[in-house]
């Protein structure tokens, strides 16, 4: 990949945002996964960032590997699954614009829902499965297509009302197994390459720079203000896909 030396570090910005949102600022992510998409194209992006989004998974499930919430990631993963084979059918198979100005108004039509049932007071988490299952569905397709499922699973974990490191234990999971269970796509449709696995090997360092901030963060950062930035960051990431 030919990048100018501002190139290069907006894509280190980029990684270090990515580390960031692994092991502390859950939703952040999407600034990095965006910004990639912006200097590369969605579909180079989409594959240039996979490698890592799994080395932030990997260390974010190292650092909080004993706060995952099993039930809620039982419920989730084979809906996910079904909607990473969604997401490969329809990858370059609708125009991007379009695809991203679709996950970026469902991204914020859930997150308006969220703020309205926390205005209203609405403070237990939804029983009905089929809230999981399209949660899964939408997460594994909208991973797929733009890497932008961290703000579907903000809200949704939201809801569900995790504290904040069981909240990243469960994301760090969900995203390692989903993220890994994506690369045989990603391979087979040729967005993984080895131009691309050059530029993730590049960025490296400045995933676990990102990493090692994000966890000094999430010790410092009360439960109010992690619940106020991760939907932040999820209304953020859908305005940008939406209008830009």
């Amino acid at each position: 990949m030919q990048l100018d030396s501002w190139g290069w570090f907006f894509a280190a910005f980029c990684a270090v945002v990515i580390g960031v949102s692994k092991t502390g600022l859950a939703g952040i992510g999407i600034l990095g996964t965006v910004g990639m998409a912006l200097l590369l194209s969605p579909r180079v992006a989409t594959g240039a960032a996979l490698p890592l989004l799994i080395l932030g998974d990997i260390i974010g499930v190292f650092l909080f590997r004993h706060h995952a919430n099993w039930q809620q990631l039982w419920r989730i993963f084979p809906w996910a699954a079904l909607g990473v084979v969604i997401g490969t059918l329809l990858l370059g198979r609708l125009d991007g614009g379009l695809v991203n100005r679709l996950i970026g108004s469902s991204i914020l039509l859930i997150a308006i829902l969220q703020i309205i049932r926390v205005w209203r007071g609405q403070l237990e988490p939804p029983k009905n499965p089929r809230v999981a299952a399209l949660v899964g569905v939408s997460a594994g397709t909208t991973t797929m297509l733009a890497n932008a499922a961290g703000s579907i699973m903000n809200i949704y974990l939201l809801a569900m009302r995790l504290p904040k490191l069981e909240f990243v234990g469960t994301t760090a999971w969900f995203f390692l197994v989903v993220n890994v269970f994506k690369v045989p796509f990603a391979v087979g449709i040729g967005i993984i390459n080895w131009g691309s696995l050059w530029f993730d090997l590049l960025l490296v360092p400045c995933v676990l720079v990102g990493a090692a901030l994000g966890q000094f963060l999430l010790h410092r950062i009360n439960q109010v203000w992690f619940d106020r930035l991760a939907l932040g960051f999820a209304l953020v990431g859908g305005i940008k896909l939406l209008f830009f």
